[in-house]
C-alpha cells in the first residue's frame, strides 16, 4: 500500500526517539549481542506485591466489566484524597478522570482544549512526546530553552518573553524528564507573578515523577491559589510504583475541563482496564511519607545518580549536572561533535548515539530528542554494576573518536 494513502498529520508526526532506540537495543539483544540498554523510562523495580494482589482480588470478585468511561468513583475518590493528603489540593473527585496512562491524559487535555494555531509554551529540555501531542492536536509549540547552569530550569523573563496573544497553554514538568531538574517553590512563585496576569493561559503540570526526589519536598504549582482555578495537574502511578505496564494516569482539572476529557475519552477509548484500577486504588492509598518501598526505590535511585555523575565527569569533554529528581541524568556530550572514528563523522548526538550502541553496545537516547542538541539523556533505572560497565564501554569508545 502506497505511504500517499496516509494523512498529512501523521506523515509530519515523529516518532519517539526513546521507544525507537529500546526498539533497536531490543533486536540487537535478539541477534545476541551484549546490550546494555540506558535509554528507557521505566523503573527496574517490580510492582509492589500489595498491589498485584489487590489486581487479583478484583480478577477473583468478576470486577471485568466495562468501567465508567472517567475511571471508578472509588478510583476518583482515592486520587482525590491523595491529592490532599501529599500536596494540598482541593480537587473534587468529579474534576479527575482516570485514562490508560499519563500520556493519554496530557493528549485528552490538548485534544480539547486547543484550537489551530493555538501556541503551547513548553520549556526545553522536554519530554519527546509533548510536541508530538501538541501538534496533533493543531496547536503550535513554542519552546523556552533551560540551560545546564540553572539545572535545565527557565526563569520568569524567559517565561514572559515568550507569551503572546496566540498562547493557550504553559507545559511544566518537575521533576523532570529528561533533565532530573526540580523546580522549587520560589521558582514556581517567580513564574505564577508572570502567569497571574494572563487569566487565559490553562497551565498544565505533569508531576509524573513526584515522589522520586532526592531532597525536599514536591512543589506543585497547583499550590498557588491565584492560578489555582486554570491548573491541570497530570500524574499516574507508573515511575513511582513500577507501574509501567498497567497504564493508568490522570488529570485533575478545572470542572469545565475535566468535563471536556470526560467527553472526548468516551468517544476515544472508553474507560481503563477495571483490573489496573483496583492495583492502582491501592497505589494511591499508600502513603508515601512512610512507605518502606518507596523510600528504598528512591534510596536507590539516588545512589546511582550519584555514582553515575561521578563516573560521567572522569570522561574527558563531558559535562554534567546533578540532578534532584528522577532517573536520568543529561550530560554534555557536545565537544565530541564533529570527531570521527575514522569512517564516519560524527556530526550531531544522533550520530553518536548509534556510535556508542555499535562500538560500545550501550542504548542511549539523543539529546536533540528533547530539544537538547549537544546532550545525551541517560537513564540510571538499572543496576549499578550495569551502569559502572556501560560508562567504562563509552569511555573507550568515545577515546577512538579524533
Amino acid at each position: 500500500m502506497n505511504q500517499r494513502l496516509l494523512n498529512d498529520r501523521i506523515l509530519s508526526l515523529p516518532e519517539s526517539a526513546t521507544i525507537q532506540m529500546t526498539m533497536k537495543s531490543r533486536e540487537l539483544k535478539a541477534q545476541g549481542k551484549d546490550i546494555i540498554t540506558l535509554s528507557i523510562g521505566e523503573p527496574d523495580f517490580d510492582t509492589p506485591q500489595r498491589i498485584k494482589q489487590a489486581a487479583m482480588e478484583a480478577i477473583s470478585k468478576n470486577v471485568t466489566h466495562y468501567p465508567p468511561v472517567a475511571g471508578f468513583n472509588e478510583v476518583r475518590k482515592a486520587v482525590s484524597e491523595k491529592l490532599k493528603r501529599d500536596n494540598g489540593l482541593d480537587y473534587d473527585f468529579s474534576q479527575i478522570i482516570i485514562s490508560n496512562g499519563a500520556k493519554q491524559s496530557i493528549a485528552n487535555l490538548f485534544m480539547v482544549l486547543l484550537n489551530s494555531g493555538d501556541e503551547v509554551i513548553i520549556p526545553s529540555p522536554y519530554w519527546v512526546s509533548y510536541p508530538a501531542i501538541v501538534m496533533m492536536a493543531s496547536g503550535i509549540p513554542v519552546y523556552v530553552e533551560g540551560k545546564m547552569d540553572n539545572d535545565f530550569k527557565i526563569t520568569a523573563q524567559q517565561l514572559e518573553d515568550a507569551i503572546t496573544p496566540k498562547t493557550k497553554a504553559v507545559l511544566f514538568n518537575s521533576p523532570g524528564n529528561p533533565s532530573g531538574s526540580v523546580y522549587t517553590y520560589n521558582e514556581l512563585k517567580s513564574l505564577v507573578d508572570v502567569l497571574k496576569k494572563y487569566p487565559e493561559i490553562v497551565i498544565v503540570s505533569d508531576e509524573i515523577y513526584e515522589l522520586i526526589l532526592f531532597e525536599g519536598t514536591h512543589q506543585s504549582i497547583a499550590g498557588f491559589k491565584e492560578i489555582k482555578d486554570r491548573v491541570v495537574v497530570i500524574n499516574g502511578v507508573s515511575k513511582g510504583f513500577a507501574m509501567t505496564g498497567w497504564r493508568i494516569g490522570y488529570a485533575a482539572a478545572p470542572a469545565v475541563l475535566a468535563d471536556a476529557m470526560n467527553k472526548w475519552q468516551s468517544q476515544y477509548t472508553s474507560g481503563p482496564s477495571t483490573i489496573s484500577q483496583m492495583a492502582a486504588l491501592e497505589a494511591f492509598r499508600v502513603d508515601p511519607k512512610s512507605d518502606e518501598t518507596l523510600k528504598n526505590m528512591v534510596d536507590t535511585f539516588r545512589s546511582r545518580r550519584d555514582a553515575l555523575v561521578e563516573w560521567l565527569r572522569e570522561i574527558p569533554g563531558i559535562k554534567s549536572n546533578i540532578p534532584k529528581g528522577a532517573f536520568y541524568v543529561l550530560p554534555d556530550f557536545s565537544s565530541y561533535l564533529g570527531k570521527s572514528d575514522g569512517d564516519n563523522i560524527i556530526k550531531d548526538t544522533n550520530d553518536l548515539c548509534l556510535y556508542l550502541l555499535e562500538r560500545a553496545n550501550v542504548a542511549v537516547v539523543p539529546g536533540v530528542a528533547f530539544g537538547a542538541p549537544g546532550y545525551i539523556r541517560i537513564s540510571y533505572a538499572t543496576s549499578l554494576s550495569l551502569i559502572k560497565e556501560a560508562v567504562e564501554r563509552m569511555k573507550d569508545a568515545l577515546s577512538l573518536l579524533n
